[in-house]
């Protein structure tokens, strides 16, 4: 048995329509996440709010079939890991860290669904 542990819970709203990809390995989808968190200043009593933005990503079949029904404002719950993982740009190395997401729930209606777009749109 180990003695750590690597686990992400988050839920909030996509920022953005998901990205997939397709590999010889299979599909990566690629997503951007909100996270919220609001409390009062002690002194002044201003309500104050401040967002988290978290790169998640998820590869398999499961992916492919999450990509057509994500869209922007999606509110979803995600179980995952954190990786960090490095690239060179410009002669310098910089490092990402990204959830990957082992499972993924669907916490509410989004804001919009793509059904509702492509309504709006046909009748314009």
């Amino acid at each position: 048995m180990s003695n750590s542990m690597n686990k992400v819970f988050l839920l909030g709203n996509l920022g953005a329509d998901p990205e997939l990809k397709e590999f010889d390995g299979g599909a990566k989808l690629r997503f951007r996440l909100a996270t919220s968190a609001t409390w009062r200043d002690k002194a002044s009593g201003e309500l104050k709010e401040k967002t988290e933005w978290h790169t998640l990503t998820m590869w398999g079949k499961r992916a492919e079939a999450l990509a057509g029904i994500l869209t922007k404002g999606s509110r979803v719950m995600v179980e995952g890991r954190l990786e960090t993982r490095s690239y060179e740009a410009d002669g310098t190395t910089k490092y990402i860290t990204e959830v990957k997401v082992d499972d993924l729930f669907l916490a509410g209606r989004t804001s919009k669904s793509r059904a509702d777009a492509d309504y709006e749109t046909a009748a314009a």
